[in-house]
């Protein structure tokens, strides 16, 4: 008898997949070192940036466990307790948030209830260490715990939960206590180190952070995977993916779980409305991409509060003018970029947006107010369908740069970022809607690469900061662009920090035939 309940599978954005519901890949096979360390009675970490498939791991493993009877597996979220600082109040709510996880597990155990006797001490020292040994005592077979969103715990409450970790980790041998301990966020065990104790204070010898013997880390789906992924819904549906439109997924997520997702649905149930007898092709998925980064759905919104943060803004800052970081590349605020996902390294050790999807939503954040502000008229403006002409167009921009430059750059938190993030603004006000801009940057690159592609041509913008070498490299620079971008023409665009210089003496236009036969014209700002 068919289930009368039942829904057709879907692509997920919302929460952790769930087998029968989703399209989904085998969560466990992409981390299989998981299970092997918890069945060795181990310690240990999984981070990985939000919506990356973190929870569907751990609550597949856990049924999977339990599916075999070897041990006793039980997942527990501690989300609940973000934002509480008391380490009284903390430690109790770890203790209900396990009875909590107890009564929504598969197995069931009725001596269970003996783990929260009116008798167990309210101490904050000892009453997640009690409650895990009394939990223990009353299983016939060795528990495996994962712990999962581990870093909603700060201050005391995280102190406290690691030492009575460990104290029951040492002890094992003596008295019941998991068999194996996960803890599970976006960040590993040594940011959490950094998170309780700040550069002056110590924890003293007994370190709560000893105990585990490894950090893991989920990979993003790689075009393969994402293949698969796609296949899923056709062998469902029967609407094939192009396989362009799989390369296209890629290049814009990177492979990000929730992207991969969120670009399928978007293309197949609402750019297609759910016609299911229409091909998807790399057009529906760039379409797709733009919707996303116009609509800013939660996933990336709530990842880009975080460029309010002065520390991420540290990070993000430089990289958005190519400059160099302020900050060692193994510091920790670096690190907790790599770890939120909004960046990610280069081959060559520099920092760079984590995907096309975020590098284009970072500039439309930061200068969304200034393209709103820029005034109508501008848009379309030296556009007829056909040219675009952009010589005219960066002359418009150097009398408003003229007239406007330390207006508008005061307006901006990122101040040494403002005026590529104010030319990028007046683009975007140009084109909108009737262009597509594309950008490159990262640290240490000394540039930002910015083509408008429009009417099946492509019009590359080379944006530098004043130096003694700006002109030569950026010439250098650009014709190299140009060739990617197959263009012959391009434009120099630098702009000159010198407050000794007048407005008029930053002003500037040439125009120079390249080595290999381009046209390249330097803007000076």
């Amino acid at each position: 008898m068919s289930d009368p309940y039942a829904i057709p599978k879907h692509f997920n954005i919302a929460g952790p997949c769930v087998p029968g519901e989703h399209y989904m890949l085998d969560a466990i096979a992409r981390l299989p070192e998981a299970r092997k360390l918890a069945e060795n009675k181990l310690y240990f970490v999984v981070h990985a940036p939000r919506q990356s498939g973190k929870t569907t791991l751990l609550q597949s493993l856990t049924d999977e466990i339990n599916a075999e009877g070897k041990f006793y597996a039980l997942y527990c979220s501690l989300e609940a307790l973000q934002g509480v600082s008391d380490a009284v109040e903390g430690v109790n709510g770890i203790s209900a948030v396990l009875r909590l996880s107890v009564l929504r597990a598969t197995f069931t155990v009725p001596a269970f209830s003996a783990a929260w006797p009116d008798s167990v001490p309210a101490s904050a020292s000892t009453r997640v260490g009690e409650t895990l040994m009394r939990m223990c005592s009353a299983l016939d077979k060795p528990l495996i715990l994962f712990f999962d969103e581990a870093d909603c715990l700060s201050g005391q409450v995280l102190i406290s939960f690691l030492r009575q970790l460990r104290d029951g980790y040492v002890n094992r041998a003596r008295s019941p206590f998991p068999w194996s301990v996960s803890l599970i966020g976006m960040r590993d065990i040594r940011d959490f180190k950094a998170q309780v104790r700040p550069d002056r204070d110590t924890l003293g010898s007994a370190s709560p952070f000893n105990i585990v013997t490894k950090a893991l880390t989920l990979s993003n789906f790689t075009q393969e995977q994402i293949a698969d992924l796609y296949r899923q819904h056709t062998e469902a549906s029967g609407q094939p993916f192009e396989a362009s439109a799989v390369e296209r997924a890629f290049y814009w997520s990177e492979g990000q779980p929730w992207l991969v997702n969120a670009l399928a649905r978007q293309a197949v149930e609402e750019d297609l409305t759910g016609d299911y007898g229409k091909t998807v092709t790399a057009g529906h998925i760039d379409a797709a991409a733009e919707a996303l980064m116009l609509r800013r759905d939660t996933h990336i919104d709530s990842l880009l509060e975080r460029l309010k943060e002065p520390r991420v803004r540290k990070v993000v800052e430089p990289m958005l003018y190519g400059g160099k970081a302020e900050v060692d590349p193994l510091a920790d605020d670096t690190k907790f970029c790599l770890d939120l996902g909004l960046a990610v390294r280069t081959p060559a050790g520099a920092l760079r947006p984590a995907n096309p999807i975020y590098r284009d939503v970072m500039v439309r954040t930061l200068n969304y107010k200034t393209q709103v502000d820029l005034p109508e008229s501008l848009m379309h403006r030296w556009m007829d369908g056909r040219n675009l002409d952009m010589s005219a167009l960066l002359k418009e921009f150097q009398q408003f740069w003229r007239e406007n430059a330390e207006i508008w750059t005061e307006r901006y938190d990122y101040k040494e970022a403002a005026p590529h993030l104010i030319l990028q603004a007046f683009l975007q006000r140009v084109t909108n809607g009737g262009a597509q801009i594309t950008r490159e940057f990262a640290l240490g690159t000394g540039r930002v690469d910015v083509c408008v592609r429009y009417a099946g041509k492509a019009y590359p913008l080379e944006l530098k900061f004043a130096s003694s070498k700006a002109r030569i490299q950026g010439l250098e620079q650009l014709e190299k662009y140009m060739a990617a971008c197959g263009a012959s023409e391009g434009w120099l665009v630098i702009f000159d920090r010198d407050r000794s210089k007048g407005r008029d003496e930053k002003i500037a236009w040439a125009a120079e035939t390249l080595p290999g036969g381009g046209t390249a014209h330097i803007v000076g700002c």
